[in-house]
């Protein structure tokens, strides 16, 4: 009976054990479960329905860019590497437009204080500090520049997935490019909020929105 007792004991340890871990925080975050919008919320501009705009459909988020505004989470977050894996379903003039928002902060407005790393076709990389934010680069510009991508832009041709990858650690913000460091900013003024996905114009699609905490 004694090791009967004692087994079982053991047992129901492990068990303890191995709930506490599957309880554990975890430092990589899928932001987009691929089948809808758990987890998020919509701000669009003059309230259109947010439907007409955004869609779920064979695990990607679709993005008409008919209605300006942004996707972003319910929950904020600080010290992450975000990776949005997107491509243009077709580009024109004035229809070529969108953006990864972080550090965004409340209230929803078109457009909230956050700092943006460009989506617009031929520019991602940009850095812009919106509403009121502000960098150690952007001192002195004007508000609606911003803070241009080194070198020649490392998009792939539209229809094809690209890697936008956003690194806010501290008061410093990385736009990296389909693997390759486009641009850096410094001292930036936020150093949290919720992340967001802009629409203004472009048609693309999402396939991923994944997220890793560095601290």
């Amino acid at each position: 009976m004694r090791f009967s007792s004692i087994g079982f004991c053991l047992a129901l340890a492990a068990s303890r054990l191995a709930a506490q871990d599957s309880l554990a925080p975890t430092n990589h975050l899928e932001l987009f479960n691929g089948r809808d919008f758990s987890g998020w919320t919509f701000c669009m501009k003059n309230n259109p329905d947010p439907a007409q705009t955004w869609s779920v459909t064979n695990n990607v988020i679709h993005c008409n860019g008919t209605a300006i505004g942004y996707l972003r989470t319910k929950q904020d977050y600080r010290d992450y590497e975000l990776a949005v894996e997107w491509r243009f379903v077709k580009v024109a003039p004035k229809a070529d437009n969108t953006g990864v928002l972080a550090h965004l902060h409340l209230p929803d407005q078109v457009w909230p204080r956050c700092i943006q790393n460009q989506g617009k076709s031929g520019h991602q990389g940009d850095l812009f500090v919106m509403a009121g934010a502000e960098c150690k680069e952007h001192k002195g510009m004007d508000a609606n520049t911003p803070v241009a991508l080194r070198g020649e832009p490392n998009e792939k041709p539209v229809g094809e997935w690209n890697t936008n990858v956003t690194v806010c650690s501290g008061s410093d913000v990385k736009a990296i490019i389909n693997g390759k460091l486009m641009n850096e900013i410094t001292q930036c003024s936020l150093t949290n909020g919720f992340i967001g996905i802009q629409s203004e114009g472009a048609d693309f699609e999402i396939r991923r929105i994944s997220l890793d905490l560095l601290k």
